[in-house]
């Protein structure tokens, strides 16, 4: 039977690997003290959204804080905050065997490039996963939205499909990564907007000025992937190019068309907002963030997403927790870039 070792078990590490393992799988985790010790104490339940109910006690887990835990893997599958990135991929450096498969599911677009660089012996691969999972207490996790797990396409990755497919996840495999990574980065746009509002997913979702501002970083991103000639794939039954329109129908009539994007968990938030809750530091950087580093390599600004990223940065910093009013939140990014086109005027040919 293959070894799949989670590396950073948090909310996504847990659900994932707790599936495989639940699925029959040998899995391992790595994980920090306070996780591994609730690990221990109250096994894992897991939970899907439409009651779907799954549970491993806490004597059929094994979970360590020891790196060199790795190295019996064959395969390993990096769950950590893209921060950790590159402090991950030196300490698997000295821990994997040649030939073990290494899949980044992390948010951003370019994690699996730093993993890549610093393995070369190992076949990294870049993965994706679209649903929200939200930690309910200690042990306990929940998939508050729906989708399945994406990859790039790979002859290594055959031997772990099956484990995959018997926990109920199966793999969707592509050639190419990187439209799939911008298609869900595009979404993942949203997870400002919702830290910001300080709502669940599915209320702020359901209010026309915060879908704008969605919209509005969508736009920006859109018009900059076009320039630099990538086309983003198609993930939702919206074609990504009519989003920022869609997201824009009145109230009544997005709740109508929109029944798939709203099918999460009344109470499921973004990641980024239970970090702000939680006072960690958000993936602000790797999401929003991607899109004003991409307008800098075409020469390019990104006013709305740059003007999310330091409203994010801000929040961080606050003992307060603010929670923007949708029109508020709209009119401060509509002012960043009407004042970035402004000074593009004013700037010498």
């Amino acid at each position: 039977m293959a070894k799949i070792c989670i590396y950073g078990a948090g909310s996504i590490g847990c659900y994932v690997g707790g599936r495989l393992l639940a699925g029959g799988s040998d899995v391992t985790f790595i994980a920090r003290e306070r996780v591994g010790r609730q690990l221990r104490e109250h096994g894992l339940t897991l939970s899907q959204f439409g009651e779907r109910r799954w549970s491993v006690p806490a004597e059929r887990i094994d979970v360590s804080t020891d790196i060199t835990t790795a190295a019996a893997a064959d395969l390993v599958l990096v769950t950590v905050k893209s921060a950790a990135t590159p402090t991950v991929a030196a300490e698997l450096a000295g821990v994997l065997r040649p030939g073990t498969v290494v899949v980044s599911f992390q948010n951003g677009v370019g994690n699996a490039d730093i993993l890549r660089a610093a393995l070369p012996n190992q076949t990294v691969l870049a993965g994706m996963v679209p649903f929200n999972v939200i930690e309910r207490g200690p042990g306990a996790y929940h998939q508050g939205s729906g989708g399945e797990l994406e990859i790039r396409r790979a002859p290594a990755l055959h031997p772990f499909t099956s484990d995959f497919e018997k926990a109920g996840l199966p793999l969707q495999q592509h050639a190419d990564m990187l439209p799939v990574q911008w298609a869900k980065l595009l979404l993942n746009l949203n997870n400002a907007v919702n830290a910001l509002s300080n709502r669940p997913l599915k209320e702020e979702l359901s209010q026309r000025a915060y879908r704008r501002c969605l919209g509005m970083a969508q736009e920006e991103t859109l018009t900059l992937l076009a320039r630099a000639g990538i086309r983003p794939a198609r993930l939702t039954p919206v074609p990504p190019a009519w989003m920022p329109r869609f997201l824009g129908l009145p109230d009544a009539w997005f709740v109508r068309v929109a029944r798939a994007m709203l099918t999460i968990d009344p109470l499921a938030r973004s990641s980024m907002s239970d970090d702000l809750a939680a006072g960690r530091a958000t993936e602000v950087d790797w999401i929003n963030g991607e899109v004003v580093k991409l307008a800098h390599r075409l020469g390019l600004s990104a006013p709305v997403n740059a003007r999310l990223c330091q409203l994010v940065h801000e929040a961080e910093q606050s003992d307060a927790r603010h929670a923007w009013t949708g029109d508020a939140l709209l009119a401060e990014l509509r002012a960043a870039s009407r004042g970035a086109t402004a000074g593009s005027e004013r700037l010498p040919a």
